[in-house]
């Protein structure tokens, strides 16, 4: 069990944000892969009087562990900014991203320094730049290649989304198979649960479209609304809401939690294709099978009703069927 004050500054942002959003801290833990009491002991220990926030709970921690003033930007901000450089973000992107989402910002001069430093003591951060050329000064050119088109963010989705008032809010994702072979798209529903599979043999634009579409197609009525993350696969996210006359938003990069509700049902699904399966030998019926069993067990926070129970309203004439 990780103890409360070895959290990094990401997951704190990732507390704060689900809090802002209502989760409860078991549905906070599993978000962020921490035990429940390391939640309670860090909001606890935490809070300032205008409740958690990631960034001053992140340097009231330090400094109860270091007993002294934190370094200017802490280790584990570096970590966090050297998984970024390995997703070949560049750094102008991270300094931007970060203080447009973390309320802190480190330069793209430091971060370009950081590269450098570690370079000369044998690193590799320097070959996940785009450009690996002696740098020059940069008049403020914008590198837009990899991004995902006409992209709406989830700052615009409505906030009735996160109120789970409705049905048809879905959160979207795609699972990989032992090694890279073939994925499934995994589609739930905020307020039911209800979970729906979709095998596709390559994590491709297309492919993934049309999975996303075969799915929902039946139930297009009840889709309002698509989140996913900013995975190139979800580059047909036009066709897709157009398809289905619903509007399809992107979480922030590294935001896992914003689409909460389906990090957990892919983390289900995974109990039956885990990551060393390969999924080649997944069969359909055994995709009809998994379904059958997530949308017909009841939850807890379904007032132990199941979500087809809620999602469809057969209260009393649903298939009980494993």
């Amino acid at each position: 069990m990780r103890h409360y004050n070895q959290l990094t500054l990401e997951q704190r942002y990732g507390i704060y944000s689900l809090l802002k959003t209502g989760h409860n801290q078991s549905e906070i833990a599993l978000t962020i892969g921490v035990h429940k009491s390391t939640i309670s002991r860090e909001v606890k220990r935490n809070r300032g009087q205008r409740g958690y926030r990631h960034k001053q709970a992140h340097v009231k921690a330090l400094d109860q562990r270091q007993g002294k003033i934190r370094p200017h930007i802490d280790g584990s901000t570096w970590a966090f900014i050297e998984r970024l450089i390995q997703k070949e973000w560049s750094p102008e992107q991270i300094h931007s991203w970060m203080k447009d989402n973390m309320a802190m910002s480190v330069s793209h001069e430091w971060i370009y320094r950081y590269i450098l430093k570690d370079k000369q003591a044998g690193g590799s951060l320097h070959l996940h730049l785009r450009c690996r050329k002696k740098r020059k000064k940069r008049y403020g050119a914008h590198d837009r290649r990899g991004s995902i088109k006409n992209r709406v963010s989830i700052d615009e989705r409505p906030i009735v989304v996160e109120e789970r008032s409705r049905i048809g809010d879905w959160e979207a994702d795609t699972i990989i198979g032992k090694g890279h072979k073939q994925a499934l798209v995994s589609l739930t529903e905020r307020k039911s649960r209800l979970s729906l599979i979709y095998k596709v043999e390559r994590k491709t634009k297309d492919e993934v479209t049309d999975a996303v579409t075969k799915l929902l197609n039946p139930i297009k009525d009840n889709v309002l609304t698509l989140t996913s993350d900013n995975g190139k696969e979800f580059s047909g996210h036009e066709t897709i809401a157009d398809h289905l006359s619903a509007d399809f938003y992107f979480a922030h990069a590294y935001s896992a939690w914003e689409r909460g509700t389906n990090e957990n049902t892919n983390g289900l699904i995974r109990q039956y294709f885990p990551k060393n399966r390969d999924f080649r030998t997944i069969t359909d019926d055994e995709i009809i099978r998994v379904i059958k069993k997530l949308n017909n067990r009841p939850r807890k926070c379904l007032g132990f009703k199941t979500p087809n129970q809620v999602f469809f309203g057969e209260l009393s004439n649903v298939a009980l069927t494993t």
